[in-house]
């Protein structure tokens, strides 16, 4: 897969998975604007990309905080100048939230949760949509997570918001189908991040002993490698996958590869969609 050429903004690109996807992106040819709240490792990152970009490859990076709407359309309009346009985004900036049963958590830290998930997708569409419908083409990859498909006790900021960043994403390819602008969701799987030491370091009284428990046997066994939703972030981006959108797709436990021969199918049915469960589902009449 290639994405020669394509100018790519990846949100919170720092670290973790952010990284591992600007480093698959930079080598597959992209040329990759980072964004980020620490300056600090984005300049180390921005560096380590450079070392390893081509001479036709460009790599901007600059601090943003992607639930601020005014910084989002500055650092796009930045990156625009740089890239002279912007193909594809992956929005992968996100937060666990507040960890503890919901009514007792501070509102303010759900709320920002809230506005990190969501708005942080939401905003940095809304900046280049415009761009991509005008050019008939566009790539958006935002990043799902176990809170989208299943309930999360002790973490309903985080499963509310995730939850509700794939339903923009589906509702955005409906909007951007007739343009030729793929947007699809990314499940990196149960990775060992930052995220998955704040759950440790948050003990199993807030979590709760379940999911504590879970945790404990991720950071044990390795987890998801970070290369397995990177390499899917890449496909999505690539012109490989045209066509497919509005899908959830799990880089662990779905065929990704092929699914680009499945293309026709895909495009009528509700495989990889959020959709409601009724009784006749299940072999039962209620």
């Amino acid at each position: 897969m290639t994405l020669q050429g394509r100018r790519t903004i990846i949100t919170g690109g720092s670290q973790g998975l952010g990284r591992a996807i600007a480093e698959h992106f930079v080598r597959a040819g992209a040329s990759v604007a980072l964004c980020a709240r620490s300056e600090a490792t984005l300049r180390v990152t921005a560096a380590a990309l450079r070392a390893v970009a081509a001479p036709d490859q460009r790599i901007y990076a600059a601090p943003c905080d992607v639930s601020d709407e005014a910084q989002v359309n500055a650092f796009v309009t930045a990156v625009r100048t740089a890239f002279g346009g912007v193909d594809v985004l992956v929005a992968n900036a996100g937060v666990y939230g507040p960890m503890g049963p919901t009514e007792s958590v501070p509102l303010a830290e759900w709320k920002r949760a809230l506005e990190v998930n969501l708005y942080g997708v939401l905003l940095p569409c809304r900046a280049l949509v415009p761009e991509m419908k005008a050019a008939g083409r566009g790539k958006i990859v935002v990043l799902s997570g176990g809170g989208a498909t299943s309930p999360l006790p002790n973490l309903s900021a985080y499963a509310a918001s995730k939850a509700a960043a794939v339903r923009l994403m589906e509702t955005l390819a409906e909007e951007l189908r007739p343009y030729h602008v793929d947007v699809n969701a990314l499940a990196p799987g149960a990775l060992n991040t930052r995220m998955l030491d704040e759950v440790l370091a948050a003990g199993k009284e807030r979590v709760g002993e379940a999911f504590y428990a879970r945790a404990e046997k991720q950071r044990d066994s390795g987890g998801v490698p970070l290369d397995t939703g990177a390499r899917l972030a890449v496909y999505l981006a690539s012109a490989e996958s045209d066509g497919i959108t509005g899908k959830l797709i799990s880089a662990p436990w779905d065929p990704w590869p092929t699914l680009h021969e499945h293309r026709d199918a895909l495009a009528t049915t509700d495989i990889y969609c959020l959709r409601r469960i009724v009784p006749e589902d299940r072999g039962s009449r209620w």
